[in-house]
């Protein structure tokens, strides 16, 4: 193989990178719309006395929610969602 040929395939590994990262955060974003908002609106993660205090707290609220509403979401999802909403509102360092 070329250089030039290592160079497309990186560049190509690059942009399925990003592909998977988007969709990822789409896939996060439609869940949260489609399955949190219909109990509570935003206001929940603004308001300044947060009952969630850290990025593991609120993965296991997330998971809660979930299981409350029989969603069987994998694993990958939940984690995904409390990323959404962390970037989101809470701004947690992982």
């Amino acid at each position: 193989m070329t250089q030039r040929h290592h160079l497309r395939i990186l560049a190509c590994a690059g942009l399925l990178v990003c592909a998977v990262d988007a969709s990822a955060e789409e896939s996060a974003e439609t869940l949260y719309k489609n399955n949190c908002l219909g109990c509570h609106g935003s206001e929940v993660y603004t308001r300044t006395d947060h009952k969630i205090t850290s990025i593991e707290g609120l993965k296991t609220q997330v998971q809660r929610c979930e299981l409350d509403l029989g969603l069987q979401w994998f694993d990958e999802d939940v984690d995904q969602v409390a990323s959404y909403l962390n970037q989101q509102f809470y701004h947690f360092a992982h």
